[in-house]
């Protein structure tokens, strides 16, 4: 089975647990036999004055994009900093009664979920106030395969923004440890920073593969299914298709009122991705109360699956075969509240749109020329654990 970074730090007891320790972190962070770890670490003796959350809070219950106020948790009565309200970083009154910050929170695998940029704002908060960081690593659950990795990389300069503030591919394989490790050297910040490397862990191993059940990271993922989806029909956000928000499936199909001929797509889909027709009406977001129709997927991680290529395919088939009810259309949340671009900023490529101009045949050798992600294969392995 494995252990996560937590239950690794747990089983080292470190003389410095005694210090006063920042801990950010949320629900979905649980140890292999699923306590939580904040409390796992106070059980053992670790001297927590202090929680962060990221988005959606530190239950995991805030609604994709929104705001997050600071509050205290119920059971401890530890005040909990919101690292996605008015600010993205601590300050320096945050932590200014802290010796050294821990850091555990799942991730998805995906440029533009945004647990990773959290991250980096940490790092770079901790180099500015003088304090320690302790990351507790935790599997990718796409796997670490790097032949999985998919781009297209970000244009930081047309692109940057929280769903992707530094250039790496949408789906990197990496841990957010490796991660840190890459950034922190590469940005030349230079923080205090340590990596308790998880245990048990091969890279070719998806999440259903760990030994321990799927705890959803945020509203949207709820089980390993979605997360293999969600590099691939994230993208929809920037779309009126709806990703299933406000159903029992999201990020596991797309619907709309009007997609109710689908038969085209079958020819273009291979081994990789299973897909039933569907109708349902969901309970928010887009086509809230409407009955829409439309597929539901299902990775077969027997197959490799490049999902970012299918999600970019399964947008350009349906636009080119609705032309008169398929748009682009803006995705507001906290951190870009016009959500215009969001299409751009997903993407990490400015005027991405036009990429769905190109005919058919061009457009598929269009994204398997920017899905290529080579170069970031060899450029990250003198940080990969494992």
């Amino acid at each position: 089975m494995i252990k996560f970074g937590a239950d690794v730090l747990i089983a080292i007891n470190p003389s410095w647990k005694t210090k006063k320790i920042g801990l950010v972190t949320n629900a979905a962070a649980t140890t292999n036999q699923y306590q939580p770890v904040y409390l796992a670490l106070l059980d053992a003796g670790f001297n927590i004055v202090k929680l962060f959350s990221p988005e959606h809070g530190f239950d995991t219950t805030g609604a994709d994009g929104e705001k997050i106020k600071n509050e205290t948790d119920t059971e401890t009565h530890l005040p909990i900093i919101s690292l996605y309200g008015e600010n993205l970083s601590p300050s320096a009154d945050d932590l200014a009664d802290i010796d050294i910050v821990l850091f555990d929170i799942p991730d998805v695998g995906v440029r533009f979920y945004t647990y990773l940029w959290t991250l980096t704002y940490l790092i770079e908060a901790c180099k500015k106030h003088h304090k320690s960081l302790v990351i507790l690593d935790r599997p990718n659950p796409l796997s670490g395969n790097l032949a999985y990795s998919e781009g297209p990389m970000l244009n930081e300069s047309h692109c940057a923004s929280f769903i992707g503030r530094w250039n790496i591919p949408i789906k990197h394989s990496c841990t957010l440890g490796e991660l840190a490790l890459y950034f922190n050297a590469h940005k030349s910040i230079h923080a205090d920073l340590t990596v308790i490397s998880c245990k048990n862990w091969h890279r070719d191993d998806f999440q259903p593969q760990w030994g321990t059940k799927f705890i959803g990271t945020s509203p949207a993922i709820k089980n390993s299914n979605a997360a293999m989806l969600y590099p691939g029909l994230g993208l929809l956000e920037a779309t009126n298709l709806s990703e299933g928000r406000g159903t029992i499936f999201p990020f596991e199909i797309a619907v709309a009122p009007w997609l109710n001929k689908i038969d085209f797509l079958e020819k273009e889909i291979d081994a990789s991705i299973i897909l039933n027709s569907i109708e349902i009406i969901p309970n928010e977001g887009k086509y809230a109360d409407e009955k829409c129709f439309g597929l539901q997927f299902k990775a077969n991680l027997i197959h490799p699956f490049k999902a970012v290529k299918f999600g970019l395919l399964l947008i350009k088939l349906i636009k080119d075969h609705f032309p008169e009810h398929f748009k682009w259309q803006p995705y507001p949340t906290n951190v870009n509240p016009t959500g215009e671009k969001h299409l751009d900023k997903l993407l990490g490529i400015p005027n991405s749109e036009e990429i769905f101009e190109l005919t058919f045949p061009l457009f598929k050798q269009e994204i398997e020329k920017i899905c290529d992600t080579s170069v970031w294969q060899q450029t990250i392995k003198p940080y990969l654990k494992y």
